[in-house]
């Protein structure tokens, strides 16, 4: 089976359930999130910041959904028709390399957990994917090494790990920028999404689907049941949040943000190491049908 996605469009069971984690008492608690939609032919990127909803948009014409947001939630990477990657807010927009691979919607860039650093494919041919990481602004240009996971990359909090999925859906692999290796991670059989990885990269959470699922285009999926699996060892990891499951994320320090759909809005529940709810936040109603990009805390 082949869900090859480059459309050119838009447990508790184990010891832990999170990363090592700040104790709660020293934990900044999560303040707001940052939230994605598609609309008149943008892409619409919105902010909760408590007590007010901030936007900014990218794209028209011929639009691209390689996109992603940093941690702040003030700027957003994305790769334009011309394979230029630009970093764009509501002061202006920039472009940092002009060699990323402009294919489909799941070549996503990805920002450090700093915000410091974006990670892109580079263009060309080869079933494994160049991974080049640059300063945002376009300095400090770096080649990570290649990976056969390059969709949804997204990086572990201590800035050594990428996570992305193939593009045939056929599995997850992580890319050590250090070593420049990449390894398949076990038991994951099928995803079409990598929301997040642990800041260890010992987690992933993942779309997992079945084998007569379809794979998508490779667009960011806005809500979806998460699944967190252990990158070492591939045991599927129980998530102690009751409600229906629509999106999950790890904090930079470890903590556990599970998203729970609502009747007029959705729930951010916060998860420390252990599984324990430590933090319940009601999303605002407006970014309940949005998908989640990030969360601020």
């Amino acid at each position: 089976m082949k869900h090859w996605a480059m459309a050119a469009g838009v447990a508790l069971a184990v010891s832990t359930l999170a990363a090592p984690a700040l104790a709660s008492s020293q934990a900044a608690p999560v303040t707001g999130a940052t939230y994605f939609g598609y609309r008149d032919g943008q892409v619409q990127v919105v902010t909760d910041r408590r007590p007010g909803l901030t936007s900014v948009r990218i794209g028209g014409g011929t639009l691209s959904a390689q996109f992603s947001v940093a941690p702040d939630g003030r700027r957003i990477a994305w790769v334009d028709e011309k394979g230029r990657l630009r970093v764009g807010s509501a002061s202006g927009d920039k472009v940092i390399a002009k060699d990323a691979a402009y294919i489909g919607p799941c070549l996503t860039p990805a920002w450090t957990a700093d915000g410091k650093r974006v990670a892109y494919l580079k263009k060309g041919t080869a079933a494994a994917m160049t991974v080049v990481v640059a300063d945002a602004n376009g300095k400090g240009v770096v080649d990570s090494g290649t990976t056969l996971g390059p969709c949804h990359l997204t990086w572990s909090a201590d800035g050594r790990t990428l996570a992305g999925y193939a593009g045939d859906t056929a599995g997850v692999y992580l890319l050590d920028t250090r070593s420049r290796v990449s390894v398949k991670a076990p038991g994951i059989k099928l995803a079409n999404h990598v929301e997040s990885l642990s800041p260890d990269s010992r987690r992933v959470v993942v779309n997992a689907i079945g084998p007569n699922a379809p794979g998508g285009d490779g667009s960011w999926t806005p809500l979806f049941t998460p699944s967190i699996y252990d990158t070492k060892t591939g045991k599927k990891i129980t998530i102690p949040v009751k409600g229906r499951l629509v999106g999950a994320r790890y904090l930079r320090d470890g903590r556990l943000a599970v998203r729970v759909r609502g009747t007029a809005a959705n729930t951010l529940v916060t998860l420390d190491a252990s599984g324990k709810e430590i933090q319940r936040v009601a999303e605002p109603a407006k970014a309940r049908n949005l998908g989640l990009l990030g969360v601020l805390g």
